[in-house]
């Protein structure tokens, strides 16, 4: 399986173009998206466009730009998926979406929507959790003030300990990879990366 991520491009047209060029090239068979596509839902139409042509799966979940904007409009376009709050399974992997936030530590929300995934997945070894803001204490929550991520998404690593973490938000750590017991944590960045995994 491969795939392409990435995150925070904010209707940069440039990056937009290099990242649906390098899907084609790479013949990934679907692409994520860890938020911000948009600038506060300016350009948002543009860029589903375009990742909706390439004519393979899109899965996005909102960033701290987008969220209601990219949930209304998002079912205009039919390769193109709202992760947020949602399972999708792709082969033998499960990528559980959760969007949006700012820099609150802890998120109501996500505690109810992590339960709910707890019952259903726990056990599972091949989770991938895909969110906008990263993980509290680790590489790419780290900036000079000190650790911003969200606790609440620690806990639930903790407890269901899935496979990789894909997250964004924080440009400042584009492209930092930590591996924490086993799990890998990324933050692909404008730039993008290519997953591969058996």
């Amino acid at each position: 399986m491969k795939f392409l991520v990435f995150g925070d491009v904010h209707e940069d047209t440039k990056k937009i173009a290099a990242l649906v060029k390098r899907a084609k090239q790479d013949d990934v068979e679907f692409i994520i998206c860890v938020g911000d596509i948009s600038t506060f839902g300016t350009g948002l139409k543009y860029v589903l466009n375009k990742f909706n042509k390439i004519g393979k799966p899109f899965y996005v979940i909102p960033g701290n730009h987008e969220e209601k904007t990219l949930h209304d409009v998002i079912k205009d376009y039919e390769n193109c998926h709202y992760l947020h709050e949602n399972a999708q399974k792709v082969g033998k992997y499960i990528f559980l979406g959760y969007g949006g936030g700012g820099f609150a530590q802890e998120d109501k929300q996500f505690r109810k929507v992590s339960r709910e995934w707890y019952g259903k997945y726990n056990g599972n070894k091949n989770l991938i959790l895909v969110t906008h803001m990263p993980p509290f204490g680790c590489k790419l929550d780290k900036l000079e003030m000190g650790h911003v991520g969200s606790k609440d998404y620690v806990k639930f690593i903790k407890r269901i300990t899935p496979k990789m973490v894909l997250c964004g938000h924080l440009h400042e750590n584009e492209g930092v990879v930590e591996k924490i017991n086993g799990i890998t944590m990324l933050n692909p960045g404008r730039e993008g990366k290519v997953i591969e995994l058996p």
